[in-house]
């Protein structure tokens, strides 16, 4: 019997060494000898395997009413792709495909040329009913295949803000905006979708297999208010075109507690269809470019002011028109004075000699304390990518024409989410907050965190942010268009700033190129919005008065009625 045992071992162990010779030498045969033919024979079979299917987070926006509306999410359609080995009529089988579906020409032919290959993607995003329509064609060698992409239902809606999904070599990964900065909430690392290879050879639809294993995955709630960021887009886009800007921006945001309703820049582009942009338009101004802002830097000179108690706004000052220091001169927009005049007609004709008289009562130290107070120099900590931060270096230097330009908004750059953090400060009693963009984040496990930020640091007194807010409704109500901008039902705080251009080749600024802001809050004495507008190098005309007045004042009125806020008057 022992004899036998080890016979039958022999006689097992023998047929397995034989087994593996064989399947040696065939693999030696395939992989070698007719290797490359079997390649070329794969690649001329070659079948679709979905490999862009994936599953990523929402960004939603929010309605005034707390409702959900998608901003970014995840279609499902068929991916068109042809088998150019059993076209007959390429001519007839793209008329019929274009009739259906737009199709580039040129690529379909070059495709459809190469008869050699089985398969040629045509396109890659074709909605279900377009591809009902297809495949009732029953047309000889088309093919489509189930497939989902990146879609922002929105389009060009907040599209800097938003952000859009690409390539990374080979994975989808946020590139931009609320995409890119939430990525490791969005994404779907441990979830990765997978077709079915052979599944998908016979039934064309696949089984769709993935195992979730990430506690971190989730869906954004943003802050933006998509009427609202439709009313900013319209506003900014009408000023551009009147004013043929190189571009223009908004932003609007709660001064109290920092949540952003709204914020783009055009000229602005479809995130669904992003052929032909240039990486430039990708970018957000908004919070990563930094500008002279001029005149609309003025309130926190005064406020600063105020708040140290040299000055009060009945103050008064002599304004001869200009102002020596040292070797330079400063001078109003209009190189006239205007004799003995109080602080409220400092704001409410925008004089510089003015505001450099504030920052001399308050010497270099305290000017100083005050911007930096403010943080000029530093991010927000907005959720954006690559946030810039403010240039202020010019406050170390000795000398006090540095102090006099930067406390009517020259010599110093800031962001335009930087300045409204600051100038939030006049509204909301005196603190800075943080500018941001996402209220909660829902997560896959079911938990929801609601994104909380605390308080920042006070700048100005309560009483000093009730002193500059009347101020500024004076200037609304008696200078702003002459009067005729005052509103009878609602208070309305607001300055504008024109600023000189810099000339990066030659030094000192350009004489006919001007950047204009316009900031306000409403109603000012209880604050639910604040707005920011600019305008960089309109054309043919000088002052923002008359570029940015009619777009704030717009809005300012769509927003009273949208959200029916009650008069204050």
């Amino acid at each position: 019997m022992r004899r036998d045992a080890i016979s039958r071992i022999r006689l097992i162990t023998s047929a397995v060494v034989i087994l593996l010779l064989v399947l040696v030498i065939r693999l030696y045969y395939v992989q070698v000898i007719h290797g490359a033919e079997y390649r070329a024979d794969g690649e001329g079979q070659y079948v679709h395997t979905v490999r862009d299917l994936f599953k990523r987070g929402s960004i939603y926006f929010s309605t005034k009413n707390n409702e959900k509306i998608a901003a970014a999410n995840i279609e499902t359609g068929y991916l068109l792709a042809i088998d150019p080995s059993k076209i007959v009529n390429l001519q007839e089988t793209y008329d019929a495909l274009s009739a259906v579906v737009e199709i580039d020409s040129k690529n379909f032919f070059d495709r459809a040329s190469k008869k050699e290959k089985t398969y040629q993607e045509i396109e890659k995003q074709v909605d279900n009913e377009s591809a009902d329509k297809i495949l009732a064609l029953h047309l000889k060698g088309v093919k489509m295949y189930r497939n989902q992409w990146r879609y922002y239902p929105g389009k060009s809606l907040g599209a800097r803000t938003i952000g859009f999904v690409g390539y990374n070599e080979d994975t989808l990964v946020g590139k931009y905006g609320l995409e890119r900065y939430y990525d490791d909430t969005l994404k779907r690392d441990n979830e990765r979708l997978s077709v079915n290879f052979f599944a998908e050879i016979f039934s064309n639809l696949g089984d769709l297999i993935f195992d979730s294993t990430d506690t971190s995955a989730g869906d954004i709630v943003t802050t933006i208010e998509p009427t609202v960021a439709r009313a900013l887009d319209k506003a900014l886009e009408e000023a551009q075109t009147k004013w043929q800007s190189e571009l223009t921006g908004g932003i609007i945001i709660n001064p109290m507690s920092g949540e952003i309703i709204a914020l783009n820049v055009v000229p602005s582009f479809d995130l669904n269809n992003r052929a032909g942009v240039g990486i430039e338009a990708f970018r957000n101004p908004l919070v990563e470019n930094v500008y002279e802002l001029g005149s609309i830097i003025k309130p926190l000179t005064v406020a600063a002011g105020l708040d140290a108690g040299v000055i009060r706004p009945e103050s008064t000052y002599y304004d001869a028109g200009f102002l020596t220091l040292s070797d330079y001169t400063i001078k109003n927009y209009d190189g006239r004075g205007r004799g003995t005049v109080s602080m409220q007609e400092v704001l409410n004709q925008s004089l510089n000699t003015g505001v450099a008289h504030i920052a001399a009562r308050l010497g270099k130290e305290r000017f100083k304390k005050y911007f930096y107070g403010l943080k000029l120099g530093s991010e927000t900590g907005i959720d954006l990518p690559n946030e810039g931060h403010g240039l202020v270096k010019n406050l170390e230097s000795p000398r006090e024409v540095e102090f006099a330009t930067a406390s009517f908004g020259q010599g110093i750059a800031l962001t335009p989410i930087g300045a409204v953090r600051a100038l939030s400060t006049l509204a909301n009693g005196g603190v800075l907050i943080t500018p941001h963009l996402v209220k909660s984040i829902e997560y896959e496990n079911g938990k929801t965190n609601v994104n909380g930020y605390a308080q920042g640091d006070r700048v100005f007194k309560v009483e000093t942010s009730e002193d500059i807010t009347r101020m500024l409704v004076n200037v609304v109500d008696v200078a702003l268009k002459g009067g005729k901008a005052k509103n009878p039902y609602y208070t309305v705080a607001a300055k504008t700033g024109t600023a000189q251009i810099a000339d990066p080749v030659n030094g000192g600024y350009y004489d006919d190129r001007y950047l204009h802001s316009f900031f306000g809050y409403f109603p000012a004495y209880d604050p639910k919005f604040l707005i920011f507008l600019y305008t960089v190098e309109p054309k043919g005309v000088r002052y923002a008065s008359e570029t940015l007045t009619d777009p704030f004042l717009g809005l300012v009125q769509f927003l009273i009625n949208y959200y029916e806020l009650q008069p204050d008057r």
